[in-house]
This record gives structure tokens, sequence and C-alpha cells, in this order.
């Protein structure tokens, strides 16, 4: 899996590098702002970015701005924001820019809520293989966006924030101690009060529906 990092602490950028290489993983570019971020990506042809939000120049969205035009001048390459901070707005285009054809994955972690190494490199292997890796409180803030969430009962609402963090149907069953005949049966509610068609890979379908809400 080839890796290009965009984060603008040398301390944090230099631990990624090593954390991923060790991991087994080449890192092809570690840069420091936005716009070295977009010239990595079109000189390395990476299978993933990691990035994060708040880089030079002006220090506030330049990361996930940058991530949103490469997700539609590269639909291929799968985008994982790294950061202490939410952007609610930017975290939907990102979203909406992810086309369900056929478009790699995308995930939104919060460095403070990452537990542990194996996690997060797991989350960026999988984000790389086209899944998804949202933060539950990123779910949780672009849901109670849209008035649409309205439809769905609790359990709903919890199985489609366990989607999107990237959860099997398996493990979502694991989790809330019901069996996976349950889960589907709520994810097939789900689709059908949201009017969206289903689909049988899991990350195209969360991003359908979080597109949906967010829209």
């Amino acid at each position: 899996m080839r890796i290009v990092i965009a984060e603008d602490s040398a301390i944090l950028r230099a631990g990624l590098c090593e954390i991923l290489k060790d991991s087994g993983h080449e890192v092809a570019a570690a840069v420091g702002d936005a716009d070295a971020l977009r010239s990595a990506v079109e000189a390395h042809n990476p299978d993933v970015a990691v990035v994060d939000v708040r880089m030079p120049p002006t220090h506030t969205d330049d990361g996930l701005r940058a991530a949103v035009a490469l997700r539609r001048e590269h639909p291929m390459l799968g985008i994982l924001v790294f950061s202490q901070y939410i952007e609610t707005r930017y975290a939907a285009e990102l979203l909406g820019a992810a086309s369900p054809g056929g478009a790699a994955g995308v995930g939104y972690l919060l460095k403070d809520r990452v537990a542990d190494v194996d996690e997060f490199v797991d989350a960026v292997a999988r984000v790389a293989a086209g899944g998804t890796a949202l933060d539950p409180e990123v779910v949780t803030q672009l849901l109670r966006a849209s008035p649409r969430i309205n439809a769905l009962t609790p359990r709903e609402r919890e199985v489609l924030a366990l989607m999107a963090e990237g959860r099997s149907n398996g493990a979502i069953a694991s989790f809330l101690v019901v069996s996976e005949r349950v889960v589907e049966k709520h994810i097939g509610n789900i689709f059908s009060k949201l009017g969206l068609p289903t689909s049988d890979a899991n990350h195209r379908r969360v991003l359908a529906v979080l597109r949906y809400l967010e829209s």
C-alpha cells in the first residue's frame, strides 16, 4: 500500500511515517501543507492519503479542502482525514465527493479518539481498500444536521452509525448482541425509509445514506 501523509506537525508527521512503515507499508511522501499534498498525490499516485484538517497556508481548513478537491480529481484515491477537529461542512463535502459507483474509500478520525496504533493502521488499510472509517462523533454530528434522520428509529440510527464506522454486519450484530438477520432487517428499513437503493458494498451504502442526509 502506497501512502501520502499531509501533517504540519513535524513530530506527528514523523511518527505517522514510522508507524506505517513498521506495518509494512510504503510512505511515498510526507508533507506539511495543502499545496504540497496535491503535488505529492500527482507525483506518486498513492492508494491513500492521510490528511490533517488544519495546515498551512491559512491553518484553518486547508487540508480538508485539499482532500475534497483530490476526491474529485482522483476518484480512486482513498482519503483518511486524521484531525483534532470536526469540520462538518467539509466532512459532508468529502463524503459527497465519493461516488458510490466506483470511488475508493473515505475516513474521518479524531486523533484523540484513536485508541491504539493497530486501530489506526487498520483504518488506513480499510480506506485504501475502499471501505469507510468514520469516527462515531463525526457521524453523530452529520446525522444531527438533517431532519431526515427523524424517519429512523433510535436502533436504526445506531446501526447506521456503526455501519459508517466501517463495521460489517457480523460486527454490528456482535456489538448490539443481536443476530445478523436482525441487523440486515434494520439496514433494509433504513434504506426503505430514506428511499435509497440497497448495495452489496458496505461503504457505498454508507456514503449514499450520509450524502442523502446531508443534501
